[in-house]
């Protein structure tokens, strides 16, 4: 099976793209672009860096419900947005579960959190965790767990390949990943507004009933992933039994508006 669908990143105003759809097995759907090419994550970092984080927790290091982070804030709060933290410096701007508050520097002071608890920096606890296991050889992380992750369509739909059908992981774990925390809480999605509610998971936002929302009109109130500043995403669709991959180099906006949701919409519908 090949899904003409992915066909539709040709169209995209963007100077290279490359996308791929995958099945918890592994197998890959259809996939179109320079699949090994590597391309800057932005922000589809964060699910990289989550895995690596729960990957701790399952090993003792850390706990979802220890201190970290603002006073009265657990690693839970900041995996989840609502430690309080500003989105991207080290300030404080509500108590922790109040609010739904997109924070990069959340990211960071988890990847500290878990650097302190092993004694491994955490690009490296990363690589050790989750890329090295699941063969991620294209993949590093350069910088902020927040952000600063560098990878191609080849390494994340063995990621996506993970997270549907988990080995590093317990499933009950992952599970919990992808179940709203703090339930009904507020907040701004970047890019797409105000959302009430704006559900998130353990480093995976959820899509729920959003609207405005990147992923589909389609996709299932249960599909989870992230979206990146730097035009790339990834969503899991539990419904729909597949993941997508779509990495591009041209910087999000109004054109990642305009294209993505029908783009998902047209791979949904190839899929029935």
């Amino acid at each position: 099976m090949s899904l003409q669908s992915l066909a539709l990143i040709e169209n995209w105003p963007v100077p290279t793209a490359a996308a791929a759809v995958v099945r918890a097995d592994g197998t890959v759907l259809g996939a179109h672009g320079p699949l090994g090419q590597r391309f800057a994550l932005a922000s589809v970092t964060k699910p990289l860096a989550a895995y690596a984080l729960l990957v701790a927790y399952e090993e003792g290091a850390v706990e979802l419900d220890g201190p970290a982070g603002p006073d009265g804030s657990t690693v839970r709060h900041l995996l989840a947005h609502t430690s309080g933290l500003a989105f991207d410096e080290h300030r404080v701007t509500a108590a922790p579960g109040e609010r739904r508050l997109y924070s990069n520097a959340g990211f960071e002071v988890l990847g500290d959190h878990v650097a302190k608890a092993t004694d491994i920096p955490f690009a490296e606890y990363l690589r050790q965790a989750v890329l090295e296991p699941l063969g991620m050889t294209a993949t590093t992380l350069d910088g902020s767990p927040a952000k600063d992750g560098v990878s191609t369509v080849d390494d994340l739909v063995r990621f996506a390949a993970e997270v549907q059908a988990p080995r590093l992981l317990d499933p009950r774990t992952v599970a919990e990943a992808m179940t709203v925390q703090y339930p009904g809480t507020k907040g701004v999605l970047p890019g797409y507004g105000h959302q009430n509610p704006n559900d998130w998971g353990l480093g995976f936002e959820i899509r729920d009933a959003k609207s405005p929302h990147w992923t589909g009109t389609s996709s299932s109130p249960g599909t989870f992933g992230h979206f990146g500043q730097s035009g790339t995403f990834l969503w899991i669709d539990p419904a729909a039994g597949v993941a997508c991959v779509a990495l591009t180099d041209r910087a999000f906006g109004p054109w990642a508006i305009e294209a993505w949701t029908p783009f998902t919409d047209a791979v949904l519908a190839e899929l029935v």
